[in-house]
């Protein structure tokens, strides 16, 4: 039996792929013990209880950008959480650590080094984030999602993607999928999202052309998201959801997306092989613009800035590209030629090579 600290959390981003990771150990390793590290502020604090995974939290540390008392208290914080880590891993008799970076995965790479246990880590964006690129210099197991990624000791493993999406037939279900939505069976659907957040400027740059969109035989589902205003442009065919809880139904609705690329979202849109147009989000490392790059290069995608969002973008650029059967069929062929499904199972073979190579020495 296997004994799997899983560490990580603060954002989707991170827990997503730790509980894709989780629910395969579960479903393949009946036997296997799976302890959940995070924080209490974190996604993880509600999703992983939900998941029925035991969740430990430790101290939400942020590292610090700027000399301030944060900074100053930060080493003594830091040694303080390194403790409590390396003490669960000995009662718990922990065979390997394996962390997607966030707040818990920094104090869990440290301690999981002390106290000789394997520890893998998994970097889900482009452009990996610190506690990833300092835990990597310290293990020669390290899996990320895309090529080129710049981080020490990398092997491309792909995203861990929930079974609804690894397992969904597109085809198959897209007349009951548009149905769920109460869209057209038979119409051709954009699909809009900008995350459970939503986007702004995707919101407005799409739904001010909601009537010419509509006009020219396309139907809408927008997911608008929780932080942006609503302004339901009230055309037939445009739909407007606050949410959407069943994202595997509105990628088998849709014939394109216009989204935000986050890692995970690019992640499952090219591994199903759907035509994009990535609006990557302009605060931060950039490390979105970075994700979509490798869908965008084969040509399965599209990449355009907040500001061309205009209705002169969407009449002269994106509708004539809706009605372009060829060019569709073409994108989503060279879509999937640069995505993956089975990044679960890959990450999952090579924490499995990192405990038996342990296990030998």
């Amino acid at each position: 039996m296997t004994r799997y600290l899983l560490a990580g959390g603060g954002t989707a981003g991170h827990v997503n792929p730790l509980l894709a990771l989780a629910d395969l150990i579960r479903s393949t390793e009946p036997g296997a013990e799976i302890v959940v590290l995070g924080t209490k502020e974190g996604l993880e604090a509600r999703l992983v209880p939900e998941r029925g995974y035991e969740l430990v939290t430790i101290a939400r540390l942020p590292f610090p950008r700027r000399p301030n008392l944060a900074a100053l208290q930060f080493p003594a914080r830091f040694a303080r959480a390194v403790r409590e880590v390396r003490e669960l891993i000995r009662t718990r008799r922990i065979d390997v650590v394996v962390g997607f970076g966030g707040y818990a995965a920094a104090p869990a790479y440290r301690a999981g080094a002390k106290e000789g246990v394997p520890v893998v880590i998994h970097e889900a964006n482009a452009r990996p984030g610190m506690a990833n690129k300092m835990g990597a210099r310290r293990t020669p197991y390290v899996g990320v999602t895309f090529a080129g990624t710049p981080i020490p000791n990398a092997r491309v493993t792909g995203m861990p993607l929930r079974p609804e999406i690894t397992g969904l037939d597109r085809v198959a279900l897209r007349a009951s999928a548009r149905e769920h939505f109460g869209l057209d069976p038979n119409r051709r659907t954009l699909l809009v999202t900008g995350g459970s957040l939503g986007a702004r400027a995707i919101n407005r740059g799409i739904s001010g052309s909601a009537a010419e969109i509509v006009a020219a035989g396309i139907q809408v589902l927008h997911v608008w998201g929780g932080l942006t205003e609503v302004e339901d442009p009230g055309v037939p065919g445009y739909h407007v959801i606050t949410y959407c809880d069943r994202m595997d139904l509105a990628f088998a609705a849709c014939d394109l997306v216009v989204s935000r690329a986050g890692s995970t979202t690019v992640s499952e849109i090219a591994g199903l092989g759907i035509p994009a147009v990535f609006v990557p989000y302009a605060v931060g490392n950039g490390e979105q613009r970075f994700n979509a790059a490798g869908v965008v290069e084969a040509g399965g995608a599209q990449l355009v800035e907040d500001g061309e969002l205009t209705p002169s973008w969407v009449t002269g650029t994106l509708l004539p590209l809706l009605t372009d059967d060829e060019r569709l069929t073409a994108m989503a062929e060279r879509s999937r030629s640069a995505g993956t499904l089975d990044g679960t199972e890959r990450l999952l073979e090579f924490v499995h090579e990192a405990v038996s190579a342990e296990r030998t020495r």
